[in-house]
């Protein structure tokens, strides 16, 4: 009994990670993308984010819930998985401990990230083109989110190839080869758009 309530847990934390979290970094990411096109750009992609209707909702039942059950039994994985990169040096044993490296570097950036700019509004503060900017005036800010968001591009990309094996999306090993392939671009693409917002707020 135990054991399949932890293999459903842990099905269940693969697909979180996919469905909503995953997408929803995916969207975050391409709004901070509208940075590129200048400050009015993406003011209004902002603020059409936070103009939908029942938003609060979507937050924490869509995003904040999903989002900290993943990272929190994804924790406890972290800390309790044997990781044998190290002794046997095979390419998907590394991504097994740099997926759980980068699930801690993850949660650490997006929770100081969630208070840096969401719980801020409880306090006054305008989620717009001048908070980003006042951000990484400083250095180590921009060295930090350099840092997280790749890790938590990486952690999302890795964990979509293992999410297709967990649910038997990709049985066979040229299917998974495939994967690998698919994830990796994924990771580039979306890394690319991250730095390009991050950069886009720098003058």
């Amino acid at each position: 009994m135990a054991g399949n309530r932890e293999f459903n847990f842990r099905r269940l934390h693969s697909l979180l990670g996919v469905i909503p979290v995953g997408l929803f970094l995916t969207q975050h990411l391409v709004v901070n993308h509208f940075a590129t096109g200048g400050e009015e750009s993406f003011n209004q992609a902002a603020h059409f984010m936070e103009s939908l209707p029942f938003r609060y909702f979507l937050e924490i039942f869509i995003i904040f819930l999903p989002l900290y059950f993943h990272a929190i039994y994804g924790i406890y994985i972290a800390f309790t998985s044997k990781n044998n990169a190290s002794r046997f040096g095979f390419f998907r044993n590394w991504m097994f401990l740099l997926q759980r490296v980068s699930g801690v570097i993850t949660f650490i950036f997006v929770t100081w990230h969630v208070w840096q700019t969401r719980v801020a509004v409880f306090f006054g503060a305008t989620v717009n083109f001048q908070m980003m900017e006042d951000i990484f005036s400083n250095p180590f800010m921009v060295a930090f989110y350099v840092l997280g968001v790749l890790s938590t591009i990486f952690h999302f990309a890795n964990g979509l190839w293992s999410f297709c094996v967990s649910w038997g999306i990709t049985v066979t090993p040229r299917s998974q080869r495939i994967a690998t392939y698919v994830t990796i671009g994924i990771f580039l693409a979306l890394s690319i758009v991250g730095m390009r917002a991050i950069f886009a707020f720098i003058v």
